[in-house]
């Protein structure tokens, strides 16, 4: 198992890209004009292409080996496509509510069945950190369209899903290098299939270079690290760590805006990083496979 300082840096490291995936999405989705279907094939293509690029430098043997298999790659996109399509038609807040719901929901049923249990004072961080997210986001919240609502949860299931596949899994970077080749595959494909019938693409050089930034940096890297902090986090405790990224989010975004923090973002912030870190107090055993 690895050492609990490697595995708070490489969370920490790869909650920050999450949180980077987040702001970029929001850049050329709100901002840009860029179509989701074309921002979800840039963003998917650039990420596979970087993972099987480090995948060809840091090869193992005469022949480098992928790992992953299709029904991670079906869970990316079942987080990938519902996310994007869903994120230019609701507000930030209720997004974030419904998808983090969703994720917290999925990972805390599968540790419950793992056997996993909260102690007092994790049971308590958890209610603290989820109170904290519900303090920052309702406020920015609206009541949403059903197929919306539907949207985000799905993808919020997807990605929960996604997670724990990396749990217990083999070499990082090749389960995700296989993951996204299998689901780039399928998305090329269905593209140029409903090309004929489509014309809403909006192919916006900003949106693109976001599109790109949001594949090879805080996609391809961010869950080549996110799968390796996931050797030393349980399904509870990699579900709980998860919610600093809407907190994240607001923080980076403070200088993008030009704006200073408000007395409500650092308190929230706070509870949520107490909460935390309540919960990963007690180290649990190695997650086993799902």
């Amino acid at each position: 198992m690895p050492s609990l300082p490697r595995t708070l840096l490489l969370t920490s490291l790869s909650l920050l890209a999450f949180a980077g995936n987040s702001l970029l999405s929001r850049l050329a989705l709100k901002e840009t004009g860029i179509d989701p279907g074309s921002f979800i094939v840039i963003r998917l293509a650039t990420a596979t292409l970087t993972l099987l690029a480090l995948v060809l430098v840091r090869k193992r043997g005469d022949h480098p080996r992928l790992g992953g298999s299709w029904l991670s790659a079906f869970a990316l996109l079942l987080y990938a496509v519902p996310f994007t399509f869903s994120y230019v038609l609701l507000s930030a807040g209720t997004g974030a509510l419904l998808s983090f719901g969703a994720v917290q929901l999925t990972m805390l049923i599968a540790g419950w069945r793992r056997g996993e249990i909260f102690n007092g004072w994790q049971g308590l961080g958890l209610l603290l950190a989820l109170g904290g997210i519900l303090v920052l986001l309702l406020p920015g919240a609206t009541a949403p369209p059903l197929f919306e609502a539907l949207l985000m949860i799905v993808a919020g299931v997807g990605w929960g899903f996604y997670s724990l596949r990396g749990q217990g899994r083999g070499d990082p970077l090749a389960e995700n290098a296989g993951n996204f080749l299998r689901a780039t595959s399928l998305v090329v494909l269905a593209t140029l299939g409903c090309l004929p019938f489509f014309h809403g693409l909006h192919w916006v050089s900003a949106g693109i270079v976001y599109a790109v930034c949001s594949g090879v940096v805080t996609s391809a890297f961010g869950y080549i690290i996110w799968y390796a902090a996931l050797r030393g986090l349980s399904a509870t405790s990699a579900a709980t760590v998860q919610l600093s990224v809407p907190v994240l989010t607001a923080l980076i975004s403070l200088p993008l805006l030009g704006e200073a923090p408000t007395l409500r973002l650092v308190l929230v912030s706070l509870a949520v990083l107490a909460g935390i870190a309540l919960t990963l107090l007690k180290r649990e055993a190695s997650p086993a496979r799902p």
